[in-house]
């Protein structure tokens, strides 16, 4: 697999990202089909334009393995407790952090507006290692969705075929 790194040009136009952990510039990186923005050289994170992340986040997608070494610098420190920037959008959108998936190992930042993520050295490896499929993802959602919603559901639907609760009038009857 070729990887190669891209200019976007150095036109007055274009404005280049900064990583929003570390402040170096990133650089576009392409992957086969697919182009990120890389924190080469700083800290090792990773821009995902809306849904690519998609691509590259299960074992068995080939280009993912070419994003899991990203040069960093080890002098760069990032602070955990930094709530980052969106690097894309231009009015300063603060990024929402949550967790990847239903096993909450892993979070991401995601901005709310450009729906962009961004990763931070590792945060992608420990992705890849979460499921082995989408099919397992699905599959593990469906069961913790079953564990916390049903039994509230369960409740509900049992208190409404109890008929009315205390101080409310019972439906007129068809």
């Amino acid at each position: 697999m070729q990887i190669t790194l891209q200019s976007r040009g150095d036109g007055a136009d274009i404005a280049r990202m900064e990583c929003p952990a570390c402040g170096h510039g990133l650089s576009p990186l392409a992957v086969g089909d697919l182009t990120v923005d890389t924190c080469d050289g700083g800290c090792g994170g990773i821009w995902f334009d809306h849904y690519e992340l998609r691509k590259v986040d299960e074992p068995s997608e080939t280009l993912g393995s070419s994003l899991l070494d990203i040069p960093r610098d080890s002098s760069v420190v990032v602070d955990p407790s930094k709530r980052y920037v969106c690097p894309s959008c231009t009015d300063d959108v603060v990024m929402v952090r949550h967790f990847w998936s239903v096993k909450r190992e892993t979070t991401i930042d995601e901005c709310p507006e450009c729906e962009g993520i961004f990763l931070d050295a590792g945060e992608l490896a420990r992705i890849r290692a979460e499921f082995p499929s989408e099919a397992a993802k699905h599959a593990a959602a469906d069961m913790y969705f079953a564990q916390a919603a049903d039994p509230t559901f369960d409740a509900a639907r049992a208190a409404d075929r109890l008929g009315p609760h205390v101080g409310e009038t019972a439906p007129p009857a068809i």
